[in-house]
């Protein structure tokens, strides 16, 4: 497992090392969000369709 392993490279106590857990998983967050999420829906994923057809709308 991989959490282990992270817990004992993190150095300091047990609270220091919640602090700089928290601090880290915050960075990964931030960037997944900012870099990583927007080169995904650019350049892989299909872009949107944009076009509405008039015909599937409902008349009054």
């Amino acid at each position: 497992m991989i959490f282990p392993l992270v817990w004992r490279l993190l150095p300091g106590p047990t609270a220091l090392k919640v602090v700089e857990l928290v601090v880290l998983l915050a960075a990964i967050v931030f960037v997944l969000f900012t870099w990583v999420f927007p080169w995904v829906a650019a350049d892989i994923l299909p872009p949107p369709d944009g076009t509405v057809d008039p015909s599937a709308s409902p008349s009054p």
